[in-house]
């Protein structure tokens, strides 16, 4: 059940070494690849790092937290540097030969989007709206984890340029924004393993609006 998954997940700080099955994390990518995002435009990669020595290499760029060489795959959920008309164009053309229909049918909804992208005017603007796009993505992929009783610890703590330049995202013309570590849990050694989940009380959490009626 979702809700025992949730509850059994934590952000794990020490892994065990042991190795996460190929097939298991297919299957947790591709909720990532399934992810919803604004205009389905998807203007992110998630860039697989499962060998140890390249992990061992990233590691000083996420200041030397132990996951990183413990741990199993760490996922690097990164945006696309290019973000415009082009990209716009390649997913209307693919829209239209997944759906079977006229790409002049889709001109509405292209014009809509090109204009929504253009009205990002700063490579840093793209960037943060793209990396909105991937935490959708990342949010997926923690609960797939946990459904798989895999441990997914997502981490912003490092040094985005320093881990772009290990694994040279700038010539694919990517930037790092999230990086989640999939593993399993070493219950000896993480002082955080076994505590009690603390969440704020749902009702501060979960709030539901309320109609007030206007006097005329």
């Amino acid at each position: 059940m979702l809700d025992t998954a949730l509850n059994w997940r934590y952000a794990a700080k020490r892994m065990n070494g042991r190795r996460v099955p190929e097939i298991t994390v297919e299957r947790i990518l591709d909720t990532a690849h399934l992810a919803p995002s604004s205009y389905g435009l998807q203007p992110y990669s998630v860039v697989v790092v499962d060998t140890p020595e390249l992990r061992e290499r990233c590691q000083p760029a996420m200041f030397h937290q132990p996951q990183i060489v413990e741990g199993s795959h760490l996922l690097v959920f990164a945006t696309w540097e290019s973000i415009g008309e082009a990209e716009v164009d390649q997913l209307m053309t693919l829209t239209a030969e997944e759906r079977g229909v006229e790409l002049a049918s889709l001109d509405g909804y292209r014009q809509t989007v090109a204009g929504a992208v253009g009205r990002l005017s700063t490579s840093q603007a793209r960037h943060q709206w793209a990396a909105r796009q991937a935490y959708l993505a990342m949010g997926m992929v923690l609960t797939a984890a946990a459904m798989e009783r895999v441990d997914a610890t997502p981490m912003e703590g490092f040094d985005p340029a320093a881990l772009d330049e290990v694994l040279e995202l700038p010539a694919r013309g990517l930037r790092s924004a999230v990086v989640v570590m999939l593993g399993y849990r070493d219950t000896e050694t993480d002082w955080l393993a076994g505590l009690k989940k603390v969440r704020w009380p749902r009702e501060r959490v979960i709030a539901r609006a309320e109609c007030v009626e206007r006097s005329k």
